[in-house]
């Protein structure tokens, strides 16, 4: 019995390295078919910057070349030289984008009253002076942002020719040329007489 196995094993050993040997053979034809596959290449770590960063440091890797040794009168002449040949360039440029330009037609005027006097309507506070009123306006707005109704008030002095306005009345003032220091506004009417 242990001859039958010694001869088995020998047969089950020996049929390993018959596959060995002919396993290669249908490989080879394949081989020099297919080319090599190269290596994925790393991601460039520039790729995900800005244009203006990537420029920068491509810039700073570039060795530096040192121009000729000049001194500061040189280089404050050659720095003219340049100044003056950009700037005869901008010349150039802006007398061409002038040439090329053609004027609109632009916005119509608004039309208007050859006279638009200021009106306002106001409470008499004083009339004290001679043909002189002190005359308040009330201004009641909706503030912009906040939307809480802003009251606000003004006095102004008018011109009351025939003295015709007392304290109290609602009164029309029309906005004129300067009469006094203070007086640049005259009764129109008296809309409304105090009770």
């Amino acid at each position: 019995m242990s001859d039958e196995t010694n001869e088995k094993t020998a047969q089950i050993a020996e049929e390993p390295q018959a596959e060995e040997t002919q396993a290669p053979a249908p490989a080879a034809p394949e081989a020099p078919a297919a080319a090599p596959e190269p290596e994925p290449a790393e991601p460039d770590p520039l790729d995900n910057l800005p244009w203006k960063e990537r420029r920068r440091i491509l810039g700073s890797r570039e060795p530096h070349k040192a121009g000729p040794q000049q001194t500061i009168e040189e280089r404050a002449a050659t720095r003219a030289v340049r100044r003056k040949q950009k700037a005869n360039e901008r010349r150039k440029e802006r007398a061409a984008m002038k040439a090329d330009h053609k004027a609109g037609t632009g916005t119509q005027p608004a039309e208007r009253e050859s006279v638009a006097a200021k009106v306002r309507q106001g409470i008499v506070v004083s009339n004290k002076g001679d043909k002189s009123i002190t005359v308040r306006i009330d201004i009641a707005r909706r503030h912009p942002t906040y939307e809480k109704i802003v009251r606000r008030s003004r006095t102004l002095h008018a011109h009351d020719e025939r003295n015709e306005a007392g304290e109290g009345d609602m009164v029309r003032i029309v906005e004129t040329r300067p009469l006094s220091k203070t007086k640049r506004w005259r009764l129109v009417d008296v809309v409304e007489k105090a009770r």
